[in-house]
């Protein structure tokens, strides 16, 4: 252990690739973003779907901080592994306590006071390895102390907030947030940190996306429960899993690999390749989270519908509620817009992409009167419709 601690931080060379043990770190993650699923569609409220998208922003932010930090230095290799897994060890215990994010009462121990603990300890084991990584270098080590300023100061709301409870507890957290990220941004205005590799970081980023749409599915799948299995059932689950698939494909066939190559291509010492970095990865890739999440949240929510009327022994004609079929639709709607920002940034594409954001809400008010077998439907078919397109012109324009 002795001869760990006093190891030298592991330079990242331009070849590097992301490792096993990132890919692990990556789990943990989605782990805790899978479980903001359930929490969000117990309650299918409003607040209850910003507190989801707040959490969401906080694991996004914590996330893509040790990324950057493994972009500087290796991340499976001696301390900084050592806290990486105590930083994972944090995330698992934060996940699990996700579904009583807000409940104070009927706990031995506060779930609100635990997952502020938990992310306080997220956080502070990555200043340390920040910390650690700048040894050598004055720059980065001025660097990490004014990003440190900020990062200590948002923990103050955060656990205060964690202790009052209710509508305190969700404004002190969201000025928590504002207050880590916004601050965290200012810090390094004059420079977003060396990215040593672009073909690791944009690896990073499309793996996490891969692993999210994949561990969303399991996810959206709870909503048919212990049920017996009907052709109705049966075809929402055939039809959520392909509009996952189309959102795989407008990301992975020519997209990533375009947008990579942009990166790659760009010089490790130019600010040109920082900005890629942090606008079309750590920003861009958001709202493609956020909306392969709430998309999820949506086909859980049909398969829970149409289950519901299967067990029943109704038809399949109820629509599936409003609230319901916003987030569905509004899901999809992020996902593209989050794809049309990360396409703006790196390949430059045509702002006509837009009108696919649109038409995805333009349906909302379709889906919200018909069936809610035929709401998914509609949705996957337009997504479908929307991958071909893309398939016959984008790709062959940015290949």
């Amino acid at each position: 252990m002795s001869r760990v601690l006093r190891s030298r931080p592991v330079l990242v060379e331009e070849a590097h690739r992301a490792t096993t043990f990132e890919i692990f770190f990556d789990l943990v993650l989605v782990f805790a973003l899978t479980r903001l699923i359930g929490f969000m569609a117990e309650s299918l409220r409003p607040l209850t779907l910003y507190q989801g998208l707040l959490l969401l922003l906080w694991f996004w932010y914590a996330w893509s901080c040790y990324t950057w930090l493994g972009n500087g230095v290796r991340a499976d290799v001696g301390v900084v592994r050592t806290g990486m897994i105590a930083a994972m060890g944090a995330i698992f215990v934060a996940a699990l306590v996700i579904p009583e994010a807000w409940q104070h009462e009927g706990a031995a121990l506060s779930p609100p006071l635990t997952l502020a603990v938990a992310y306080t300890v997220v956080r502070g084991l990555h200043l340390a390895l920040m910390f650690y990584a700048s040894a050598g270098n004055r720059q980065y080590r001025r660097q990490t102390l004014r990003f440190a300023m900020s990062t200590a100061l948002a923990w103050a709301p955060l656990l205060v907030g964690a202790v009052l409870g209710g509508t305190g507890q969700t404004l002190l957290w969201t000025v928590a947030f504002v207050v880590d990220y916004g601050g965290g941004r200012i810090a390094t205005a004059a420079s977003f940190g060396e990215v040593r590799s672009g073909a690791h970081f944009a690896e990073r980023h499309g793996l996490v996306l891969i692993i999210v749409l994949g561990e969303s599915l399991l996810s959206a799948g709870a909503g048919i429960g212990m049920t017996v299995i009907n052709l109705p059932v049966l075809v929402a689950a055939a039809l959520g899993f392909a509009a996952t698939v189309c959102l795989w494909w407008l990301y992975f066939v020519g997209v990533a690999p375009a947008a990579a190559r942009a990166l790659t291509a760009a010089s490790r010492h130019t600010r040109q390749r920082q900005r890629l970095a942090s606008d079309a990865y750590t920003l861009a890739h958001l709202p493609l989270v956020a909306g392969a999440l709430y998309l999820a949240l949506g086909i859980h929510l049909v398969l829970a519908r149409v289950t519901e009327q299967a067990e029943s022994g109704h038809a399949s004609g109820e629509p599936l509620g409003w609230m319901a079929t916003i987030v569905l639709y509004g899901g999809a709607a992020l996902y593209l817009a989050g794809r049309f920002l990360f396409l703006r940034l790196t390949v430059r594409t045509s702002p006509g992409q837009l009108a696919a954001i649109g038409v995805t809400l333009l349906l909302v008010p379709v889906a919200g009167i018909v069936p809610a077998l035929a709401a998914m439907g509609l949705l996957t078919a337009f997504l479908a419709t929307l991958a071909l397109y893309e398939r016959l012109t984008l790709t062959a324009r940015v290949d």
